[in-house]
């Protein structure tokens, strides 16, 4: 072999070598690479799991239903006619913090500021410097709830609870009513119901229509601010069984926020309200006459005074363009005093205080909710006969005065008015207890006082629904007499009155006249701005006009009677 051969396969040996040397080291350096990024992968996964795990050991609010439900605080779901929710329990969990047990101060005010921006945290810095525990936040949401959480605090102590909320808020308030933080009820339903709520498991059923309840109390919340009356009620229920579709108490208030409500103002003027109603009193009167055949529609009064005189007291008519001869339907349409003074007086104390009695008017309801007023008790005399025959000097309640009216047009059937929704034998019947026929000649007269010039609530006639009705105006009463300008105006309307359905009362508490309001004639053409008379001619039956017009597709549609 010669030198320069022998110099190549050395060089060609030395090159394999460092060739070799150098793809081995790539390798390394590639193997490293990968490690390191295999490393971090797992690091990231490893503190995502974590994070996981702890979360799920956290109880997520959507779990502590499943949790909490057999607890003895649970209480049935409440809904009315239709399945809508009224009121649901719900797992919810409370935040609350023990001073003794905070790690920094001064951090966990930091993160809590950062958790919840719109807290008053100077209350909450001298609650954290005490040593009592306190809540921080209740019914926290799962958001915030998870935000806490993860600041890792141990003083900090989540309380699992079941709670109601209240979906339609203050449609309902004077119905539903209220509890307190055991979970006890406190008023309406809750209350009432409050042991059966306890045991049942399937939701409580009303008979209410949240739709309905809806509409009613949009009109009596936009007439609140034409007529600027201190409060308005009404309530809508069926003549036949009693089952209140709607009942509407204003002012309300929501019942998520658990408020003590003591002003006075703010009862349940359907069921809780006592007042002296006036004029719609006078048909209670005539049925009462018809009941005992002292009368007939056609009946003559003749020579008809003007004023009377009753002990100190004088009984007037409210117009003096009344006719002195009328016949008792007459005296029903124009809705007169003395005529109904003279039909009372046939009647003597004993039929009409009985008459009363059976349509439920003189005595305290028994009713589904314990937030029910007692009509104030009076001695009988003569004089009380005459001025309870046209509506003066007696008290029932809106709900009272519903049923009464149900019974005269129903064909005289008892009902119990109603909240909770029953299933009817169709064999059980209601039992008479007025007799038959008194309701046809009723309601003939009902109708025209809508209908004819001559009547008070003409602004209720809409075509379609054949409404009946009559109004009432009183004055207030106080210490030893009455508000001259404070008045009570009361329309109870009654429809379809060839067969009675719906009754519907419109209460307005102290309104006032409008300068502004525009009504338009319903039995006549034309319009008219401004209120001419604070009556309830031109108040309570304009909202039961436009509340009727509001509702009746509704109970057209949803509550046609099947025959």
């Amino acid at each position: 072999m010669g030198e320069k051969e022998s110099r190549n396969i050395i060089l060609e040996e030395y090159q394999n070598e460092f060739l070799y040397k150098k793809s081995q080291s790539n390798l390394n350096i590639r193997f490293n690479r990968v490690a390191f990024i295999f490393f971090i992968i797992f690091t990231i996964a490893l503190i995502y799991s974590i994070q996981l795990l702890h979360l799920g050991s956290s109880q997520p609010i959507d779990k502590v239903k499943k949790l909490t439900i057999n607890k003895k605080n649970y209480r049935a779901d409440i809904i009315d006619n239709n399945g809508n929710y009224l009121v649901k329990t719900v797992s919810s969990i409370d935040i609350g913090i023990n001073p003794k047990e905070v790690i920094d101060k001064k951090k966990l005010l930091i993160n809590l500021q950062l958790i919840f921006p719109k807290k008053n945290f100077s209350i909450i810095k001298k609650k954290l410097d005490g040593n009592n525990f306190f809540y921080l936040e209740k019914k926290i949401t799962a958001e915030k709830y998870e935000q806490i959480m993860l600041l890792g605090d141990k003083s900090i102590k989540p309380e699992e609870k079941l709670t109601r909320i209240y979906p339609q808020e203050n449609l309902f308030s004077h119905i539903i009513g209220q509890i307190d933080d055991d979970n006890n009820g406190i008023s309406g339903i809750e209350k009432s119901f409050d042991t059966k709520l306890k045991k049942i498991k399937k939701p409580l059923q009303l008979t209410v229509d949240t739709d309905i309840q809806f509409l009613i109390r949009e009109e009596l919340i936009r007439f609140q601010t034409i007529f600027k009356n201190i409060g308005s009620a009404a309530v809508l229920m069926d003549v036949n069984n009693g089952n209140i579709i709607s009942m509407v108490s204003l002012p309300d208030f929501n019942l998520n926020k658990r408020e003590t409500i003591k002003d006075v103002n703010y009862i349940n003027r359907v069921t809780k309200g006592t007042y002296e109603l006036g004029s719609v009193f006078k048909t209670f009167t005539v049925a009462a006459a018809l009941d005992a055949e002292l009368i007939e529609p056609e009946t003559e009064f003749f020579n008809l005074e003007k004023k009377l005189k009753c002990g100190k007291s004088t009984i007037a008519e409210y117009d003096n363009k009344i006719p002195s001869d009328l016949t008792v339907e007459q005296i029903l349409i124009r809705s007169g005093n003395i005529g109904s003074v003279r039909i009372g007086q046939m009647l003597e104390i004993e039929k009409l205080k009985t008459f009363l009695g059976k349509i439920g008017i003189l005595d305290k309801l028994d009713f589904d909710i314990e937030e029910v007023g007692e009509p104030i008790p009076f001695r009988w005399g003569k004089c009380k006969l005459a001025t309870v025959s046209f509506g003066h000097g007696i008290t029932t309640s809106p709900l009272q005065l519903a049923k009464g009216y149900s019974i005269i047009t129903n064909g005289g059937f008892s009902i119990k008015p109603t909240l909770i929704k029953q299933t009817l034998v169709k064999s059980q019947k209601n039992k008479r207890i007025i007799k038959e026929g008194v309701s046809k000649k009723i309601n003939i007269i009902l109708r025209k006082i809508v209908t004819t010039k001559e009547g008070t609530a003409g602004l209720a006639n809409i075509d379609g629904y054949e409404i009946g009705g009559k109004t009432g105006t009183a004055q207030k009463t106080t210490v030893g007499g009455y508000e001259k300008f404070k008045k009570v105006n009361t329309f109870v309307a009654v429809f379809p009155i060839s067969k009675p359905k719906y009754t519907l009362v419109v209460l307005m508490d102290e309104p006032k006249t409008s300068l502004d309001y525009v009504y338009n004639y319903r039995n006549k053409k034309g319009s008219f701005k401004g209120t001419p008379f604070n009556t309830a001619g031109w108040t309570s039956v304009e909202v039961a006009g436009q509340i009727i017009e509001k509702i009746g597709p509704i109970l057209a549609t949803k509550y046609l009677e099947v025959n």
